[in-house]
């Protein structure tokens, strides 16, 4: 596992069947985007493909071929990720209205 802030990066064997491609924003894959700050957790490598499910679009995955990517952030060090299958995970928080996903 991997963490970077509030998002969690989790190895996994293989993508599920539901997911759907997602585009690159301004050439870069956005795993989460800061509320708060306007920063946002990225991965600017080619060798990266990112899927979302479609009936849960905070349900994020990644698939890193050939070599290791780099997930970046303005406020937090960076992580590498070795090639192979991962699921993205938002930290969420209760309040006592709902849980909400942390704002970053």
């Amino acid at each position: 596992m991997f963490r970077q802030g509030d998002v969690l990066i989790e190895r996994i064997e293989h993508l599920p069947k539901t997911v759907e491609p997602v585009a690159r924003e301004g050439g870069r894959f956005v795993l989460a985007h800061g509320e708060m700050t306007g920063h946002a957790h990225m991965i600017l490598e080619s060798n990266v493909r990112m899927f979302r499910d479609p009936s849960d679009h905070h349900r994020m995955f990644l698939e890193v071929f050939d070599s290791p990517c780099r997930v970046v952030h303005e406020e937090h060090a960076e992580v590498v990720l070795p090639p192979g299958t991962y699921r993205v995970i938002r930290q969420r928080e209760y309040t006592p209205k709902q849980i909400e996903y942390v704002r970053d």
